[in-house]
């Protein structure tokens, strides 16, 4: 399958970064292609900051909003929604926030739903409730709409072992969740410009990613970014997450490169 075959492309995520980690490289390919890409975050990122005194809630949040525009701009992306909903507190929302979801969906009338899986990817409880969401909005206002879940394979996670090593990007037990390559439904094609490309729009959201860019090192940074690929819900999906619980592991909670501000 080709990014091509995905029509109109609706990503919902829940903090700004989520959506450019996960998809930039299928955002930035769709749009070149001609193809409608419309953004949903569900929260500002206000807490993501292991500093919190120089960065204010408030304050990281409308730097974050600033950060969020400028990323999607590299990646040719205009249309997006804030839900501004709490950081940290998604999992507290109530049966709103789904309708609130189905509005955009029906609104936009996407042919494909690009969102985390049941996991959250990193297992953090914003990325789970956001899932659930999105799941309950597609199945309320466009059941036809593909489903498309991020996932990693075994073979990235051994090439990239030793960055595992040096950053703590997990927060439960268990992740990550990985699936053999030959069974993804969708890998982004990368080259050296859209490789190039996605980490000018990480760097564009420095307040989260600085720190790690010069933990790594450009080039890795640049690299360990350039994989893309995603499961269908569904078949597949099901098996990836069938032994999948909230784990006893450090939820809710920010991954690695939210603290290196």
């Amino acid at each position: 399958m080709s990014v091509s075959a995905l029509g109109t492309i609706l990503g919902i995520w829940a903090h700004p970064d989520d959506e450019v980690y996960l998809s930039a490289g299928l955002m930035a390919t769709a749009r070149d292609a001609g193809q409608r890409v419309v953004c949903v975050t569900a929260t500002l990122g206000e807490h993501g900051t292991g500093d919190p005194v120089r960065w204010p809630p408030a304050r990281l949040a409308a730097v974050r909003a600033h950060e969020l525009r400028a990323s999607l701009a590299v990646l040719g992306v205009t249309e997006h929604h804030v839900l501004g909903l709490p950081d940290g507190g998604c999992a507290e929302q109530g049966e709103a926030v789904v309708d609130r979801l189905a509005a955009i969906v029906d609104q936009v009338r996407p042919d494909t739903i690009v969102t985390f899986g049941p996991d959250g990817f990193t297992g953090h409880a914003d990325h789970q409730a956001v899932s659930r969401w999105a799941t309950a909005a597609r199945k309320r206002a466009a059941p036809n709409a593909r489903l498309l879940h991020p996932v990693l394979t075994y073979e990235f996670l051994a090439r990239w072992q030793d960055v595992y090593d040096r950053i703590d990007v997990f927060l439960a037990d268990g992740l990550p969740h990985a699936v053999p390559a030959a069974a993804l439904s969708l890998t982004v094609p990368f080259g050296d410009a859209l490789a190039d490309r996605k980490l000018v729009a990480l760097r564009a959201q420095a307040t989260q990613t600085s720190g790690l860019v010069t933990l790594l090192g450009e080039q890795t940074m640049r690299d360990w970014c350039a994989t893309e690929g995603f499961v269908d819900a569904g078949p597949v999906s099901d098996r990836v997450w069938a032994s999948w619980r909230p784990a006893a592991g450090r939820l809710p909670g920010y991954a690695a490169w939210d603290h290196q501000c």
